[in-house]
């Protein structure tokens, strides 16, 4: 059973892990105190992973515990200078997770819309900015002259914007 929560445990945070780092750097401007913020903030949550209810929002829990620590931070640092209350604090953690959600959502929209590609469209994103390959060698990797690969490519992201907007759209 206990393997069975770390490898549950493990996978939440992997699964949520860029979204709560960006939340701990949108809020704390030190990269280094953000990183140990980041650190102490995933230690509480495996400490405390028994009292996580499994199938509730778990980047809502460690967004909560991160805010938590932020706020222990800012205590024991008792700086005069700070230019932030608690309260505009909070709001600002609101807001920083809005802005994560929302590119979470614009990445699943680019999964759904990049997998209902053709295969050779796909192929040819994936050579571009996954494999980050210059024009003339996805050309070459595809046989297509540099002129077809710009005009498909361009006509590919057109493609994928629209249907992103379509995704997102349909999103509550």
């Amino acid at each position: 059973m206990a393997d069975d929560k770390t490898t549950i445990f493990l996978e939440l945070l992997t699964t949520h892990e860029r979204s709560l780092s960006l939340y701990v750097h949108g809020l704390v401007p030190r990269d280094s105190e953000a990183e140990d913020i980041l650190q102490q903030t995933k230690l509480l949550l495996w400490k405390h992973f028994d009292e996580f209810t499994l199938g509730t929002h778990f980047i809502a829990w460690a967004r909560k515990t991160a805010f938590h620590q932020i706020l222990s931070h800012r205590r024991l640092k008792k700086r005069a200078h700070l230019p932030l209350d608690e309260e505009a604090l909070e709001a600002l953690g609101h807001a920083v997770s809005e802005l994560a959600d929302e590119g979470s959502c614009r990445q699943d929209a680019l999964r759904t819309c990049l997998a209902k590609l053709p295969t050779e469209h796909r192929q040819m994103v994936n050579l571009r900015y996954f494999d980050e390959l210059e024009i003339e060698q996805v050309a070459d990797r595809i046989n297509r002259t540099e002129a077809a690969v710009y005009r498909a490519l361009s006509r590919v992201r057109m493609s994928l914007m629209q249907c992103m907007q379509k995704q997102m759209e349909a999103q509550p």
